[in-house]
């Protein structure tokens, strides 16, 4: 579903991406774990057009969308929740979520079930659809920018930290989400600085160190890795 290959991202001087291949096939979770600078999160913002690589190929559904603009993307069924969620903390609950869903506003019955498709996977957020998303609580937040990026209803879904900063219930919350969401049959790709969580969510996962791609495998053959266990679980 999604092939990178030698991708190559550079901020400046600073090259944050050394050639990078991975690829996700239909119906997985795939992980990318290591440590921060490591190239996670830029990965993503390639992948879905926020960032320019230098050079290498991005392909998404037998496309190139190696130059595609983010709203490009998005149309073809890739939807990003960027780390630090990043919501619009000036506008309501129900407005962030009918933004996320501005490629569908056209299609009034399709924004609808889509919105209570949402209500009924976080009802929280029915309850506070009229409130400011920037009075919401950190975990509030982070299902708010989850399903503000599920309201296209993508194929393919990139998370970026969806765990991060928040409390252990929450946490599992979210895990219940990912997991639930592929078992619909949603494909995602996962950035998470919890590497068990990570892994063990994971169908395959790959390992960055610097902007390279250093191991890679499935999720139970890296949580019993030596060199995983050592520098990401605590081992």
């Amino acid at each position: 579903m999604l092939q990178v290959t030698d991708l190559v991202v550079n901020y400046g001087h600073i090259q944050a991406l050394s050639g990078i291949s991975l690829e996700v096939k239909e119906g997985e979770i795939v992980a990318l774990i290591g440590a921060n600078g490591a190239g996670k999160s830029t990965t993503l913002a390639a992948i879905s057009g926020l960032v320019r690589p230098a050079s290498g190929r991005i392909v998404f559904r037998g496309k190139d969308i190696t130059r595609a603009q983010p709203y490009e993307i998005v149309r073809l069924g890739l939807a990003h929740v960027p780390q630090g969620r990043q919501i619009f903390a000036d506008q309501t609950t129900l407005d962030n979520l009918r933004l996320g869903g501005f490629t569908r506003l056209h299609n009034t019955m399709m924004t609808t079930q889509n919105l209570e498709r949402e209500f009924q996977r976080f009802p929280i957020l029915k309850e506070r659809q009229s409130q400011m998303a920037g009075t919401l609580s950190g975990g509030e937040q982070q299902m708010l920018a989850i399903s503000r990026g599920l309201m296209t209803a993508p194929a393919f879904l990139a998370l970026d930290e969806p765990s991060l900063g928040l409390a252990p219930i929450i946490v599992e919350e979210i895990r219940r989400t990912i997991r639930e969401l592929n078992d619909a049959g949603m494909t995602i790709l996962l950035v998470e600085q919890m590497a068990t969580l990570a892994l063990k969510l994971a169908h395959r996962a790959y390992v960055l160190q610097t902007g390279t791609v250093v191991l890679e495998g499935t999720g139970k053959e890296l949580l019993q890795h030596p060199e995983v266990v050592k520098a990401y679980l605590g081992g």
